[in-house]
């Protein structure tokens, strides 16, 4: 007997909604047929969950066995003669596949088993040859690609039929500073006209022998932060500014922030950034804390911690400070000129898109989405900040990011079912909520096997757009960056109003090898089906042409040529 099991789960943002059982269809009695099982048998059990609704559809289909009675009541004659014609089949095919050239036969090799020839020109997002098309075939054995595949398509047909870009609601400040009291009560509203970056003096009431660092979050949570703020700790001392007995402090927050997405080549672009002598990045590479730190999360799975103040966060930008207080104290022009030419950044490439946080702090609306995202409190204190996106192919960032963050059992065939699990979830949810609502809804995306809804770009984007303005932004193609790095700098250069660079400085920083390159054990699994890559084109096919859309650039629909 063979068991075939389909697994339907229902998504409800609101935890106080009654559990029902539903196959695809809506709600049914444990015995009632549903469009989705075609009539079959099912048995049918309800499960209680806390986040989210679960339903799970055991589909047992048993399979009558062969009998081998014809067989046997064969003339002996005829049974010799059918044994010695399987014994004939098998040496031919045996001596196919030992030669090596079992390909010739018209029938595959059932020992053949998919295994993809390594290629060790594929890597991460970071390399150009990461984006060429794929064209190998699944092997034969995967026949459940071919047997899913029209459902699948089906799903992704119901999902795009629901696509709706709405505008959202836009928060009060007065309710922003009533979610951060702390944050806002630290933050001025004006900051000094004659830093580049938006910096304040700010009262330091600690003595000489106090550490500056003793209490922050990143210090306590992490090790392998204590070496930088050793670095921080020796620096602080000699930089503070002093004025009628009292010790002020230079404190800023990044001129510009490099947003997302992950896997899409940020690393590589901060790593050749943070080169130009003008540029003074954050101590820690991706901070997360507008998206995850300030809430308490390191690792959503092992649940909330105390929050990271401001504070903690702004103690990441002291050596970039240092640095404009010396210029801002100088006494000479050109000394003035340099030092205030300097623009402090930052590079978590979660700020875009994570803001998966906002359920456990904030007051769910009824609509199910969010009431506060990221940038809203950015642009509180921020209107005029900079903000870079560096976005590839989402297709092919998905997989990258799969074999990146997976830790076990990684393939093809892997990546293939979680890519259909993922859909069959985001589909259960658009059923019932909108599109805003789904992709930031935590549980759905804590549910889904990969990220899927990180590739939706138009989404967060047009959320971005709400409250800034597009001349604020700057968006590149990891592909054009992966094909022209000294162009893709250029445009960053300008945008940034950064100096020009002496030619042994650009030489270093355009020839440099890729940052972050995806490992050679991922390498060497080879590309996604194209199954899956076709399936995952229709998937993400109406959000690429919303974003072209908006950008008004065809090449961010990622047509293959």
């Amino acid at each position: 007997m063979r068991h075939c099991i389909n697994c339907c789960i229902q998504l409800l943002p609101d935890e106080a909604h009654t559990q029902q059982v539903s196959c695809r269809g809506g709600p049914h009695h444990s015995r009632q047929e549903c469009p989705m099982c075609k009539g079959e048998n099912k048995i049918v059990f309800r499960v209680d969950g806390k986040q989210m609704n679960l339903l799970a559809v055991l589909e047992v289909r048993a399979e009558g066995n062969e009998s081998w009675s014809g067989f046997l009541r064969f003339k002996k004659g005829k049974r010799c003669s059918l044994v010695f014609g399987l014994i004939i089949m098998t040496l031919v095919m045996a001596s196919y596949i030992l030669s090596g050239v079992h390909q010739e036969l018209l029938i595959s090799s059932p020992f053949h088993y998919g295994a993809l020839p390594s290629n060790p020109s594929l890597m991460d997002g970071e390399n150009p040859s990461d984006t060429k098309e794929h064209h190998q075939q699944p092997s034969v054995n995967n026949i459940s690609y071919v047997k899913d595949d029209p459902s699948i398509k089906l799903i992704i047909n119901s999902i795009t039929a629901r696509i709706e870009f709405t505008t959202r609601q836009l928060p009060d400040v007065e309710d922003l500073k009533k979610q951060e009291l702390h944050m806002f009560s630290v933050i001025p509203h004006k900051f000094l006209p004659n830093s580049k970056s938006p910096c304040w003096y700010e009262e330091f009431t600690g003595r000489n022998t106090t550490d500056p660092y003793l209490t922050n979050s990143y210090v306590l949570y992490s090790k392998r932060f204590r070496s930088t703020f050793d670095a921080l700790r020796k620096a602080f001392w000699g930089h503070l500014s002093h004025a009628h007995g009292k010790h002020f402090r230079l404190r800023c927050l990044p001129h510009f922030y490099i947003i997302g997405q992950p896997k899409c080549g940020t690393t590589d672009l901060y790593d050749r950034l943070r080169l130009h002598p003008e540029v003074k990045f954050s101590a820690i590479k991706e901070p997360h804390w507008w998206t995850r730190k300030r809430f308490g999360i390191v690792r959503l799975r092992d649940g909330l911690r105390d929050r990271y103040p401001v504070e903690d966060y702004l103690d990441l930008f002291d050596l970039a400070a240092h640095q404009i207080h010396q210029g801002l104290q100088a006494s000479s022009a050109k000394e003035q000129s340099k030092m205030n030419r300097i623009i402090i950044g930052e590079a978590s490439a979660s700020t875009m898109w994570d803001n998966n946080a906002w359920t456990f702090f904030y007051d769910n609306s009824t609509d199910g989405e969010p009431p506060f995202l990221t940038q809203d409190f950015i642009h509180a204190f921020q209107p005029d900040a900079k903000l870079i996106i560096m976005l590839r192919d989402p297709v092919e960032r998905l997989y990258s990011d799969y074999l990146y963050f997976a830790s076990s059992n990684k393939s093809a065939d892997d990546f293939h079912e979680k890519v259909t699990e993922a859909l069959q979830l985001f589909e259960t949810c658009v059923l019932g909520y909108s599109l805003r609502a789904c992709v930031y809804n935590n549980t759905l995306n804590n549910a889904m096997p990969v990220r899927l809804q990180v590739g939706l770009y138009a989404v967060y984007l047009l959320d971005w757009l709400t409250v800034f303005n597009k001349e604020q932004f700057l968006i590149l193609r990891l592909e054009d960056h992966a094909s022209n790095v000294k162009y893709t700098m250029h445009r960053v250069f300008q945008f940034l109003s950064l100096g020009p660079l002496s030619e042994k400085q650009e030489a270093l920083m355009t020839k440099s090898p890729a940052s972050n390159a995806r490992r050679p054990e991922d390498r060497n699994l080879g590309p996604m089906w194209p199954v899956t890559q076709r399936l995952l084109r229709d998937f993400y096919g109406p959000f690429n042409a919303r974003l072209a859309q908006v950008l008004a650039d065809e090449a961010f629909l990622w047509k293959k040529t």
